[in-house]
């Protein structure tokens, strides 16, 4: 069986509460216009992916369309793409493994 994968979710599209303490990393601030883009986009993707999902099961006769190359760049062939939540997981687990 493929290795179990971490996947953080979050709640009503809110951000979870930070409940470990960072020693030495400086807090990241952000601005409340940052925040808005972010929930901005987020919330729009959100909907693409509704949408893009339901064009597949055949509920939607329009609606995005997702772009499929006809000639594919030879210099792509063997690319992967990164899974970030993966990623962002491994980090979140590196910073436990370091704090304790």
């Amino acid at each position: 069986s493929p290795a179990q994968k971490l996947v953080f979710n979050r709640v009503n599209g809110k951000r979870p509460q930070v409940l470990l303490h960072q020693v030495s990393a400086p807090e990241e601030c952000y601005t409340l216009a940052h925040e808005e883009n972010v929930r901005f986009v987020y919330e729009a993707w959100q909907q693409v992916e509704q949408q893009l999902d339901g064009s597949r099961s055949g509920d939607s006769a329009c609606g995005p369309v997702q772009y499929v190359e006809k000639t594919p760049n030879p210099g792509l062939k063997n690319f992967v793409p990164i899974d970030l939540e993966e990623w962002w997981a491994q980090q979140f687990l590196a910073k436990i493994e370091n704090c304790s």
